[in-house]
């Protein structure tokens, strides 16, 4: 189980790190680069080349402004790939949002909100449970504990006000 993290710049790890987190906390091996569509177009492609046939599953792209990245990415390769805006503009991020979601028909990229990298993680996580049972498993198990948590929040907001 495999899938690559791809941000435009260094400055995006702060905000990429929590997508690392949850795909670690899964079993999931990360590859996690740093390649601009800008300034490294051809470490960027070389990149995707090898994501092609090395067993990536699902490629999670993080990209701010222009957010050209997840396009560029999603160009070289069939595999999915999920775009994560990233505020840092004068425009907070929806210069990104706005960039990502409109792509070309036969080249899309799954958006996810600005900032978002967890749930790009759980969108991975989603794909890869197609083929990967226990990963399935592991989110079904997950998204019933946040079930019972939600039911004791609201358990307890009752109990305050009656």
């Amino acid at each position: 189980m495999k899938a690559a993290i791809i941000m435009g710049s260094t400055s995006d790890l702060a905000k990429v790190e929590p997508a690392v987190e949850v795909l670690k906390k899964y079993g999931v091996e990360v590859n996690i680069r740093c390649l601009s569509a800008h300034r490294a177009h051809e470490g960027l492609s070389k990149f995707i080349e090898e994501t092609n046939s090395d067993g990536t599953e699902v490629i999670i792209t993080a990209a701010g402004m222009a957010a050209a990245l997840p396009g560029v990415v999603a160009s070289q390769t069939v595999l999915p790939v999920i775009g994560v805006p990233l505020s840092g503009s004068v425009l907070d991020g929806m210069d990104a949002l706005m960039s990502i979601v409109q792509m070309p028909s036969g080249i899309p990229v799954a958006t996810v909100a600005i900032n978002g990298s967890k749930n790009a993680a759980y969108l991975a996580l989603q794909i890869m449970a197609v083929k990967h049972d226990g990963i399935k498993e592991q989110l079904l198990v997950e998204r019933k504990e946040m079930e019972e948590a939600a039911m004791k929040a609201n358990e307890e907001v009752i109990a305050k006000f009656q």
